[in-house]
C-alpha cells in the first residue's frame, strides 16, 4: 500500500501504514523539497511549472516519483532527475527515492501554476 499525493491537485490518498499526519508532513517537506528545483533554463521551480506527475510515499517511506520535461530535447534532462531525487532524499524520514521521467501526458504550459506563469510573464 501506499501514500500518493497527486502534486497538480495537491490532494492526498492515505492508504498506507504511515500515520496521517505523518503523510502529511512528508508530502508538505517533499513539495517544499521540490520547490528548490528549477530548471536551468527557466526561472521558475519544477513544481509551479507542473512537472512533477507524481508523488508516491510508500510503507517503508521510499518515494517514487512520475515526473517529465518541457521537452524530449530538454538540455537539463540528465541533471533534472538527480536534483529532484536528492532534494527530495534531504526530508527527514525518506527512504530511498526513484524517479522516473514519462512523456505521457505530454507537458503543456496549461499544467504551469499561476505562480510560474507570473514568473514568466505567460499571461
Amino acid at each position: 500500500m501506499t501514500d500518493t499525493a497527486d502534486v497538480k491537485t495537491q490532494t492526498i490518498e492515505t492508504l498506507s501504514a504511515l500515520p496521517p499526519e505523518e503523510t502529511e508532513r512528508l508530502s508538505s517537506e517533499i513539495i517544499t523539497a521540490l520547490k528548490t528545483v528549477f530548471d536551468p533554463e527557466i526561472p521558475a521551480d519544477i513544481y509551479e511549472l507542473g512537472l512533477i506527475y507524481k508523488v508516491d510515499i510508500k510503507d517503508d517511506r521510499s518515494v517514487d516519483v512520475l515526473m517529465t520535461l518541457t521537452t524530449p530535447n530538454c538540455p537539463a534532462a540528465g541533471e533534472l532527475p538527480t536534483m529532484v531525487e536528492n532534494a527530495i532524499a534531504s526530508v527527514p524520514g525518506v527512504g530511498i527515492v526513484s524517479v522516473s521521467i514519462v512523456w505521457e501526458p505530454q507537458w503543456t504550459p496549461d499544467r504551469m501554476s499561476d505562480e510560474a506563469r507570473l514568473v514568466l510573464n505567460m499571461w
